[in-house]
């Protein structure tokens, strides 16, 4: 059984039709890839299954359970993350203290104002660092990272909610090659206990790091299937090398 089933999903802005009648599931265990020309609807499929765009037509079905209408929160709290493209991190604050923030909104308001989960959460909040390679960086202002650091500092916040389904659209945009390479590294291991499903336009990354490909094209799935097959497409070839 799927852990994500999207079904004939819509999404149009006025007269623009971003998303058209796209079908996708996503196994759990496995690493997804999104990939496709720009504009061919990528970031906004994501968005839309994570609740940030309403759908116009269509069922998102997430763990068993229909989520086509609910809210971002509640998605959230069944077990869906998603990190966008742009960084959203605290700048002013500590690399630690975005880390902590972002493990005592687990427990809700209370935690956060009375901050009195510090000392019980430090363990957890420097394994976060730590397996993001952030750990001798934990006093720095966030705002001092470099752009790749922050890029894996917000994923490592994505994560602290133990999602079931982590969404990351472009993570390694910007990013150095040997940024690139590290990324992948750091983001193997959470296979062990998180589904992946990602956007991005280094083939090499994405090839290296998933299971399984989604091609889109103007809104539509273009092709799927294993990295091979997708590498053999020759519709994919047509389209994706022309226009990326």
């Amino acid at each position: 059984m799927a852990l994500l089933e999207v079904t004939s999903l819509t999404k149009t802005f006025g007269q623009l039709r971003a998303l058209d009648g796209i079908d996708f599931a996503v196994r759990a265990g496995t690493f997804h890839g999104l990939i496709g020309p720009n504009g061919s609807g990528k970031s906004t499929l994501l968005k839309t299954i994570a609740g940030a765009h309403a759908p116009t037509s269509g069922t998102i079905r997430f763990d068993g359970a229909d989520m086509t209408a609910a809210l971002p929160f509640e998605r959230a709290r069944a077990g869906l993350s998603l990190k966008f493209q742009i960084t959203s991190v605290f700048p002013e604050l500590s690399t630690y203290d975005n880390v902590l923030l972002a493990l005592q909104s687990r427990d809700g308001l209370p935690s956060l104002l009375g901050s009195r989960t510090r000392r019980t959460l430090d363990g957890e909040a420097m394994a976060a660092l730590d397996r993001f390679r952030l750990a001798d960086r934990a006093n720095d202002l966030a705002g001092e990272l470099s752009h790749g650091q922050q890029q894996w500092l917000e994923i490592s916040l994505a994560l602290t909610s133990r999602p079931k389904l982590l969404l990351l659209d472009e993570p390694t945009a910007g990013m150095s090659p040997e940024e690139r390479r590290v990324t992948g590294e750091l983001l193997r291991p959470i296979r062990s206990h998180c589904t992946l499903v990602i956007v991005e336009h280094d083939i090499d990354f994405i090839k290296n790091l998933c299971d399984h490909l989604t091609v889109l094209d103007q809104g539509r799935v273009l092709d799927e299937g294993s990295v091979e097959q997708i590498e053999r497409s020759i519709k994919v070839r047509e389209v994706y090398t022309s226009r990326v």
